[in-house]
């Protein structure tokens, strides 16, 4: 529930006020897999909302579709959010407008990006967010829009990611993409993680009990360790590159 990430009971209600408008101004409309739209802005605003976004950010995620999909004008989203809630939908809008051009005007779409996050970055997090959604429902797109959206997605939004020190989200959408993107280079890198990362799972292990027991040795409390498999797309490079 994004209610949880709220810090206190009037943010709470702006957050269920934007969810009920949205759902309102969605009614009807579907996504390609045949779901409520209304699923999609729900989950962009997840996603902000595991980010650590602020209430603004939350509810502009969940009225990031609005003003291109309804008949919603600006002037109801400024009186019943305020305006910095009509800049971060109107931003969002306005990328989604850039249109991906391939590798050859690559630059020119990474600049527009980057125009967008030096007026407010939030703008930038919202469309990360969106596409980290719509990069996990790709197999409902038609097959010929979706390797021009997953390239897309690798080449600007990834990078972007990558460039703000998301590591973890730059990870997820280039996986989320690999498949659609490099189809059999992705079978052929499966392949390989399959065959070693069981015996990495068992290195990790050890590796963990060793650290548990080093911090315990050092009085060491509240301390948590992580670990990670590779990426599939950075493991797919890093074969290429080698």
């Amino acid at each position: 529930s994004l209610i949880q990430y709220s810090p206190s009971p009037e943010h709470r209600r702006i957050i269920e006020s934007a969810h009920a408008f949205s759902q309102q101004k969605h009614e009807g409309q579907t996504r390609n897999s045949g779901e409520p739209y209304m699923t999609h802005a729900l989950a962009v605003a997840q996603n902000c909302a595991t980010f650590g976004m602020d209430t603004e950010t939350i509810v502009g995620a969940l009225l990031h579709d609005v003003l291109e999909d309804t008949e919603t004008t600006e002037e109801e989203i400024e009186t019943l959010f305020g305006p910095q809630v009509l800049f971060l939908v109107k931003g969002v809008t306005k990328l989604g407008k850039v249109k991906y051009g391939g590798r050859e005007r690559h630059a020119e779409s990474m600049r527009k990006f980057f125009v967008a996050m030096a007026e407010d970055v939030r703008v930038l997090i919202i469309k990360l967010a969106d596409r980290l959604h719509n990069v996990s429902t790709l197999e409902h797109v038609r097959e010929d829009k979706q390797k021009r959206i997953a390239l897309e997605t690798i080449e600007v939004h990834a990078s972007l990611a990558g460039r703000m020190g998301m590591e973890k989200l730059k990870g997820r959408l280039e996986d989320l993409a690999f498949p659609f993107a490099y189809r059999k280079e992705y079978e052929a890198t499966k392949k390989i993680m399959d065959s070693i990362v069981p015996e990495a799972q068992k290195v990790i292990a050890t590796v963990h009990k060793v650290v548990e027991k080093t911090l315990s040795e050092f009085d060491l409390k509240n301390c948590t360790i992580e670990s990670r498999i590779k990426h599939s797309y950075s493991t797919y490079r890093k074969l290429v590159k080698y």
